[in-house]
């Protein structure tokens, strides 16, 4: 019998500027077949550019970066592309921080140490 719902391929950039962390992120990533990196930036700003060229279905943002940080990336995205499904991660769970990146249109919030556990759920809840 053929499926006829095909499992759709969810498009991931991820915004982190600690190439270990996102290295480990696109690792994590790489083991599930749905979901494909089509992108990695090192700053808020390469994280604007890249979401608007490539439309990605979700972007794995982090809070803190350099040059413009994640909250107001994910503002500059979601004034562009109102559809943009961002994920928030962050070391932190203070809820100054939810609240700005929630301000911004964050869709979710991940804390970093919660990744292993959460991030693929929520990446799949966020794309559906």
């Amino acid at each position: 019998m053929i499926d006829p719902m095909p499992n759709k391929t969810i498009t991931v950039l991820i915004a982190d500027d600690h190439r270990l962390f996102a290295e480990a992120l696109e690792a994590i990533l790489a083991s599930e077949p749905e979901i494909r990196v089509v992108g990695r930036a090192r700053n808020g700003e390469e994280a604007v550019e890249q979401a608007l060229a490539l439309e990605p279905d979700v972007i794995l943002m982090d809070i803190a970066m350099p040059v413009v940080d994640g909250v107001e990336a994910t503002r500059r995205i979601r004034q562009k592309q109102r559809h943009a499904c961002v994920l928030m991660l962050t070391g932190s769970n203070a809820r100054t921080d939810v609240a700005r990146a929630r301000e911004a249109g964050a869709a979710a919030y991940v804390t970093k140490d919660r990744i292993a556990a959460q991030l693929i759920d929520a990446i799949r809840e966020l794309a559906a």
